[in-house]
């Protein structure tokens, strides 16, 4: 895989993102659910900040940016906190493991952003109840 190859899969990885967690953050509520709404709003801003970086990484480089998909699949979570946190973890591991793939694939002058967002991602899969793991993106 190329840098910009990488680079392109984590900017699709950061598009699903913010349409799913847009959509569970839509199924929660800041009275009836403060904390888990607070996690999916900082989440949405985190990923949005992900994905303006990866856009304009991807255009440093001579491409044009993949643009997001005109929908994603989403599980109808119903509302339930728990399947809203189950969902958002799996939506962090496979960002996680986008900016793993990223990290590999980076000239070293370029990885240390890429680190940056492997770190951050897999510190959101703890907030949405995953495990800490030696080796994030694996």
């Amino acid at each position: 895989m190329t840098y910009l190859d990488a680079l392109q899969d984590a900017l699709a990885a950061e598009h699903a993102a913010l349409f799913v967690v847009g959509y569970l953050g839509a199924q929660t509520s800041a009275s009836a659910q403060p904390e888990l709404f607070a996690d999916l709003t900082s989440s949405y801003s985190a990923h949005r900040a992900l994905r303006d970086d990866l856009v304009a990484r991807v255009r440093e480089a001579d491409a044009e940016p993949a643009p997001a998909g005109a929908a994603y699949d989403l599980e109808d979570v119903g509302g339930d906190p728990t399947r809203i946190r189950q969902r958002a973890l799996e939506l962090e591991l496979s960002c996680t493991a986008a900016y793993g793939y990223l990290v590999a694939s980076s000239p070293s002058q370029n990885r240390e952003p890429a680190v940056r967002a492997l770190i951050e991602t897999a510190l959101r899969e703890v907030t949405f109840g995953g495990k800490p793991r030696a080796l994030p993106g694996r």
